[in-house]
This record gives C-alpha cells, sequence and structure tokens, in this order.
C-alpha cells in the first residue's frame, strides 16, 4: 500500500510547533511520509529539523504586522514568493492533508493547498484567533479550536472545539533528573519562569533585581530566551537556560510553581500538570492582546493569578510570586478536578477524516 503523506506547518513561535510536536510522532508510527514547511531561520527550525524521519521544507515568508512598517511594503512579496515555493512543494510530495498550527508561515502554504486542491486542517490555541489564522481560515476544510469560547468567532460550518493538545512527554518526567541536572534539593519549593520562546527582557530583569528576595523562598529555574542568559550571576539555587526542549519534562517534574507568558498552549500544559501559574500576559502594546483574554480565563477559573506587565516591577513581582505561594494548594485542588479531554485524538481523526 502506498505510504500517506501529509505537511505540517505553523512557526514564529514555539507556542505555533507544539501541537505539531505532539502529534507528528503519531503519524510516523503509523508509517506516513511527514514533511514540515516552516521559515528559513525561525524557532519551528530548530525545534522541527532535529526529528528522525521528518524533512523540513523552508519557505519565504513575511511578518503580519499592526503597525506602519517600511517592511510591510515588501511583505506582500514574500508571502508571494513563499506561496509559490509552497505550491511546488505540495506538488511534488502530493500530501493528502496539510495540517496547520497557524503564525505568519502558514498563510502561503494555505493558500498554496487551495491552489493545489488538497484540504487543510487549522488548530487555533487561543481565546480569539490570531491574524494569521485569520487570514488563513478561508482556506482550510476544518477549524479546530482549544477554548469552547473561540467558537463564536470561528465560521460555524468548519469549526469544532477540540481542546488542548498535551504532549504525553511531559508526563514522563522524573524529579530524580530533574534535580540532577539542576543540582536543586527538594527541600524548598522550585518556581520555573519562562517568557516565552523568545524571552522576555521586562520579565528576566524582574527576576534578576529581586533574586535576593525569591532565592529566600524558591529555587528557580529561569528560562530566558536565546542570547538572555546574564553570564554575571551565579547564585546558589538560581539556573539560567536559553531553552529547554529534552529536560523540559523532568524540570516540571521538579516545578512546584510557574511564573510565565500566557500562550495558550504553555498554560494548558501547566494545568494538566497541575502547576499553580503567576501570568504575566504580553500587554496590548506588544500584542493583539491574546495572552490577556487567556490569563484571565485561567483566573475566573481559579487556575492561575495574573500580574499585568504594566503593573510588573521587581517589588509587585516578589508579592505576587509570595501570594501565589500562600495559595498553591487552594489552587492545586482547582486544577486537579480539570480534566485534559482526548484533544489529541480529535485533532488526528478529524486531519485523517480530512484526508483525501
Amino acid at each position: 500500500m502506498e505510504r500517506k503523506q501529509i505537511i505540517f506547518t505553523g512557526g514564529g513561535s514555539a507556542g505555533h510547533v507544539m501541537v505539531n510536536l505532539a502529534i507528528i510522532p503519531v503519524f510516523l508510527e503509523e508509517g506516513w511520509q511527514v514533511d514540515y514547511i516552516g521559515s528559513h531561520n525561525g524557532i519551528e527550525k530548530s525545534l522541527i529539523e532535529p526529528i528522525e524521519g521528518v524533512t523540513y521544507h523552508p519557505i519565504s515568508t513575511g511578518k503580519l504586522r499592526r503597525y506602519f512598517s517600511k517592511e510591510n511594503f515588501k511583505d506582500p512579496f514574500k508571502v508571494m514568493k513563499g506561496t509559490i515555493q509552497a505550491a511546488r512543494i505540495i506538488g511534488k510530495k502530493k500530501p493528502v492533508v496539510i495540517f496547520s498550527k497557524g503564525g505568519f508561515v502558514s498563510v502561503p502554504v494555505l493558500v498554496a493547498a487551495r491552489l493545489r486542491r488538497v484540504p487543510a486542517v487549522i488548530h487555533e490555541s487561543d481565546y480569539t484567533p490570531g491574524l494569521a489564522n485569520k487570514l488563513a481560515i478561508p482556506f482550510a476544510k476544518k477549524v479546530l479550536a482549544t477554548f469552547p469560547e473561540t467558537m463564536k468567532y470561528l465560521p460555524a460550518d468548519k469549526a469544532e472545539w477540540v481542546g488542548a493538545v498535551v504532549r504525553e512527554a511531559l508526563y514522563t518526567g522524573s524529579r530524580e533528573r530533574g534535580f540532577a541536572f539542576t543540582g536543586f534539593t527538594s527541600g524548598k519549593n522550585v518556581l520555573m519562569v519562562m517568557g516565552g520562546s523568545n524571552g522576555s527582557q521586562k520579565v528576566n530583569q524582574a527576576v534578576r533585581d529581586g533574586l535576593e528576595q525569591l532565592l529566600k523562598e524558591f529555587q528557580i529555574v529561569h528560562i530566558c530566551g536565546k542570547g538572555n542568559i546574564d553570564h554575571s550571576i551565579q547564585e546558589e539555587g538560581y539556573r539560567q537556560y536559553e531553552y529547554i526542549q529534552d529536560e523540559l519534562q523532568d524540570l516540571l517534574a521538579i516545578t512546584d510553581m510557574v511564573c510565565s507568558r500566557a500562550g495558550s498552549n504553555s498554560i494548558f500544559e501547566f494545568l494538566a500538570l497541575n502547576k499553580p501559574m503567576l501570568l504575566i500576559p504580553l500587554s496590548l502594546q506588544a500584542s493583539r492582546g491574546d495572552q490577556i483574554v487567556n490569563a484571565e480565563s485561567f483566573e475566573k477559573q481559579g487556575y492561575a493569578q495574573v500580574l499585568q506587565e504594566e503593573a510588573l516591577t521587581t517589588e509587585s513581582l516578589i508579592r505576587s510570586l509570595k501570594q501565589l505561594k500562600a495559595d498553591k494548594i487552594t489552587m492545586k485542588e482547582k486544577m486537579m478536578a480539570y480534566h485534559a479531554s482526548e484533544a489529541k485524538e480529535k485533532v488526528i481523526n478529524t486531519i485523517k477524516q480530512q484526508a483525501k
């Protein structure tokens, strides 16, 4: 029997790749031929290329900005070039279906899929659809949502709520390996700080400025983003990493609390693992506000506390983290009542149903 072909796409941030990382292994195990279309320099390239059995294809792509820039005049031509490149790849690989996680690199791929008459499935993680997915939805056969509230923003004839997809590997973490990797002990709470895949200068600085006080309360795993390690800081109980991939499940196994941005994929993973959260969503000045809505939803359900970026100072961060520590037992009880849906199976089944 001829091997079935599938193409995945999505990128720009780790959040636009995580669901792909969760389901790609299933298709590989079932004997599918798997290809991935991403950008030349995006984080998706570093996350996908090491996967054995997946061929990565970089294409030209623009950036979908909401502000004036001279680059905006060049981007349509980049997207057109990317669409032509994606159409050539699709024509050569002849996939039976395409799965998109979003991000600006996905737009030319979805346009090319329509031109090649290949059915495409989109997964939207955030409370409201991102700009890239808004542009791509007309070219897709099916759109899957993480938040049930997202359904009101999607076309009823092609939308379906499936819930959050959580990588199974995250459940396999070892506390022993986590403590060995960090050199931490079980005698003090472990706080994981994540500023997003690209890091956050403001969060990073607030943490470092407050280290003297924070280290009295916590051992800190600080995932600070590429190029953001401060080598001058060598404090006991404080570990810095640009990005963590293979050891993430082990670090989460020893983590008691999380301080994080409010990207949908990450916060649902923390929820599934019952990790109380202090969320610092990207401000409206730096985003379309999706993280603010995500954080508010989790706060209302008792899964997280929220510190808005405009209110972020070293003092407010220390105060909020101390409060999180005081409330963590109550918060964990509420989180344990949440049961992850069979979202992964739903996504995989939908992809297979759309395959022509």
